[in-house]
């Protein structure tokens, strides 16, 4: 399978994007789609995660209630709404595509099978 994001960009603390990732492939064998970032220095950190069977919604605690993500499963694309943006956003963030269940989704980026190239966020004023 094949993943391409976008939408990421330069923006100010407090402003929003929307993120999209583009899946293509073997996309009725997905089980989960994550964004994951990684900041300069850091880890990688999952932040938001959907499982395609049930269409259940997971969030790290840093992201809760800012973030959002959907997916058209028609266009094969999967969304993250990003609010409230903070300086501590800013990271590259990457979505992946995991074939085989796992629980939780948001945290096992060792499980999943598929990545973007990643975009780049970054939040300054």
């Amino acid at each position: 399978g094949q993943l391409v994001e976008s939408g990421g960009g330069l923006v100010q603390p407090g402003d929003s994007l929307k993120l999209s990732c583009a899946t293509s492939g073997f996309t009725l064998h997905y089980y989960a789609i994550g964004w994951f970032r990684q900041a300069p220095g850091k880890e990688r950190e999952g932040v938001s995660c959907v499982v395609i069977p049930d269409n259940n919604t997971y969030y790290s605690d840093s992201v809760k209630g800012r973030f959002t993500i959907s997916r058209d499963s028609a266009k094969k694309m999967v969304y993250l709404q990003v609010n409230s943006l903070k300086p501590e956003d800013t990271a590259v963030y990457y979505c992946a595509a995991a074939v085989r269940p796992l629980y939780p989704c948001v945290d096992k980026d060792y499980e999943y099978d598929y990545w973007g190239q990643g975009t780049q966020v970054t939040v300054s004023s």
